[in-house]
């Protein structure tokens, strides 16, 4: 009777699991799970994994609940928002910059919720897509996924997009300290708000700032992000379709700007709150800056009467410099610490927009609070004085600089001079195993996603607003593959991919070439990958950012106003490139200057298939991608149970109708139902069950 009662358990217990996998996957192997200890689970924001990390203290199971859903600022929720500025503060009110627009959040918060662990804590996040229309995946943006590669939330590369009320389960652990942040991986829903902060923390004693500041709070995470006044595909489909411009007109700073102005009753002008940094006299205070944004909108950041003491960036800790600004680029963190050591007053923090918000354009600029203990203040008290465009800036000091190389001055200082403090690592051996120069810059072709010849192809045109020039890298625009390349590799023929090398017959200078564009790379080898921005076209900034990975940034130069590969490469032979192999910074995602270069090393020690791309929305979701293969299939691990397929679906419309079963669900089901059956029948006839 007992051992019946375990048969019908197992044959019960399976059809529960099948049900639940069908719509959601954990997609992590079993031995990820052996050592972690549950001791709480956040299920719905109200209790938090963000505690003081101990020692020796075993990690915890964190559980998030995302409801990915499309929304709208200045909602039904806001009330009397602006004029009565509690009401911006309701909960689900998004007041933005003051611009009534469509946009897509997680649980109606801007940014969305934030994460705060411990290393090595497990984190789990139920992603439930709520839009009827799209799909979504997330991805964690800084966390290398070293065990768990399916969690990486790309889609088409290591998952299937998450349909319309879809759920999807991410389980990884925090592995990799710092500042991160999560957002969403398709189309331009990061650019619509599906963004958050991600801070994994370390116990004081593995910190080796902890000295020198007192306090790190979650209140002093600055999100940034230029920001649009209509939904970001609305402006991606007119600039690519017709002449409209893709120049961001403001920026958000944690989900508030000042960018529109109302007016109140007694011809009082009123506009939206701005975020606000409060802080004690007479203590030091770590910030920790994320730059979201999407556009080629490098952001500038200082605060009045104060500097900053920049001491990590993506995540890597780095020897501190004292400075008075900051300079970063879409997909870049970097941390601070500011002495609150100023007469007790409120300061504007100054956020200035650079390339495509600068002052040929749009002016973009914001501005936040930083507010001293003490004073009798509200919402509507600002510190003196106005902020616009062209004062947006405190001179000193810059860090990271707009388009400057290996050179520094008493004025800036440049990321390869950045000192890490991690020491010399495998990557930075002399010569390394695999060396690939990946070129890029706008190109005058008939894409045929936007300049269809002879119908409007790209020279039936002389108004230069109608002529949209195609990001590439080394000439070939990226073609997502119909299927996730990780999950399904035993689905990739041979020939799939291609690459500089297997398109060299091919005149892609002049005609638009497009495929599954990607390199293999051995594993475990000393990575060398030179970026050269030929800027030929016009001034632009592209972030890199590699999946999977951080990298060591061991040169960076300015050749000019344009420059080829085989000049890059001229100089690199002459031994003219001063590579920095000592200490050089540790990042994620690097800027390349207009006209130059940036070299990266790593050692190629985590197998699977990794995207790397340009960080700016628009150019990312036209082509200006590739895949990095590291090692061979058998070097990957194993695909979780019950992980989601996907993939085109072209039968042969002649052949005869096939009897299958309507749902793979309940075959699966019902061939254990056959299985228990015979099994029992077995054990019946074996007298191994007895009849009361």
């Amino acid at each position: 009777m007992l051992l019946s009662g375990i048969v019908l358990f197992y044959y019960f217990s399976q059809i529960r699991g099948n049900v639940f996998y069908s719509h959601e996957s954990n997609g992590v192997a079993d031995k990820n799970n052996t050592d972690i200890q549950i001791n709480y689970v956040l299920l719905d924001g109200t209790n938090t994994c963000n505690r003081t990390c101990i020692k020796g203290e075993p990690p915890v199971l964190c559980k998030y609940h995302f409801d990915v859903e499309q929304y709208h600022s200045l909602s039904k929720a806001c009330y009397d928002c602006p004029y009565n500025l509690n009401d911006c503060f309701r909960k689900d009110c998004i007041p933005g910059d003051g611009s009534k627009r469509g946009i897509v959040t997680i649980n109606r918060q801007l940014p969305g919720p934030t994460i705060q662990v411990c290393q090595n804590d497990m984190v789990v996040v139920d992603v439930r897509n709520k839009m009827g229309s799209e799909s979504t995946t997330m991805h964690w943006h800084g966390q290398h996924q070293k065990d768990t590669p399916y969690m990486d939330g790309v889609p088409f590369v290591t998952q299937c997009p998450i349909l319309p009320h879809d759920t999807f389960r991410y389980t990884f652990r925090a592995t990799q300290a710092g500042t991160h942040f999560w957002h969403s991986h398709i189309g331009m829903q990061r650019a619509d708000g599906a963004y958050g902060p991600l801070i994994v923390k370390v116990p004081e004693e593995e910190d080796p700032h902890s000295p020198i500041y007192d306090y790190d709070l979650a209140d002093h995470v600055m999100v940034i992000i230029d920001w649009d006044t209509k939904m970001s595909m609305e402006t991606f489909l007119s600039h690519h379709h017709n002449d409209a411009d893709n120049k961001p007109p403001t920026l958000l700073i944690n989900g508030f700007g000042r960018f529109r102005d109302f007016q109140a009753e007694e011809n009082r002008t009123v506009y939206m709150p701005t975020a606000r940094f409060r802080v004690e006299k007479g203590y030091r205070y770590r910030f920790r800056v994320i730059n979201a944004g999407f556009l080629n909108c490098p952001i500038e950041m200082s605060i009045d009467n104060h500097t900053i003491t920049v001491i990590s960036t993506d995540g890597a800790n780095i020897k501190p410099i004292e400075a008075t600004s900051l300079v970063t680029y879409a997909g870049e963190r970097f941390d601070f610490v500011m002495n609150a050591d100023q007469d007790r007053a409120l300061y504007w923090i100054r956020f200035k927009g650079l390339m495509d918000c600068d002052e040929r354009f749009t002016k973009a600029f914001q501005t936040a609070v930083l507010e001293y203990d003490g004073l009798n203040t509200t919402e509507e008290d600002y510190p003196e004085g106005n902020v616009d465009y062209d004062n947006a800036h405190n001179d000193g000091l810059q860090v990271n600089s707009l388009n400057r190389g290996m050179e520094s001055n008493k004025s800036f200082i440049s990321m390869p001079h950045l000192e890490s403090l991690q020491g010399w690592d495998d990557s930075l051996a002399e010569k390394p195993d695999f060396q690939y120069y990946i070129a890029y810059d706008f190109y005058k072709l008939d894409n045929d996603e936007f300049h269809r010849r002879p119908l409007y192809g790209f020279f039936n045109f002389t108004n230069v607003n109608m002529q949209l020039l195609t990001p590439q890298f080394n000439h070939i625009s990226m073609e997502m593959p119909s299927f996730p390349l990780l999950s399904q590799r035993n689905e990739i023929s041979d020939g799939m991919f291609c690459n500089k090398e297997t398109m060299n017959k091919t005149d892609c200078m002049d005609l638009h070439c497009q495929c599954h564009h990607g390199i293999h790379i051995p594993l475990n080898a000393i990575v060398e990958l030179i970026f050269v921005d030929e800027g030929f076209a016009y001034d632009a900034n592209h972030p890199m950012h590699l999946h999977g990975y951080n990298f060591r940034v061991v040169a960076m130069e300015r050749m000019g106003t344009n420059v080829t590969v085989e000049e890059v490469q001229k100089r690199d032979e002459m031994g003219l490139i001063e590579r920095n192999l000592l200490a050089p910074p540790l990042k994620d995602t690097v800027t390349v200057p207009d006209g130059g270069y940036t070299i990266v090393r790593f050692k190629a020690s985590n197998p699977g298939y990794w995207f790397l791309h340009c960080h700016l929305e628009f150019h990312a979701e036209i082509g200006m991608a590739m895949i990095v293969q590291v090692g061979e299939k058998e070097d990957m691990l194993p695909v979780p149970q019950d992980f989601p397929k996907c993939g085109n679906y072209l039968p042969d419309p002649l052949a005869a109708p096939s009897e299958v079963n309507r749902s793979s669900g309940s075959g699966r089901i019902k061939t254990k139902l056959v299985f228990v059956i015979s099994l029992v029948s077995l054990m019946c006839q074996l007298n191994l069950i007895q009849y009361y």
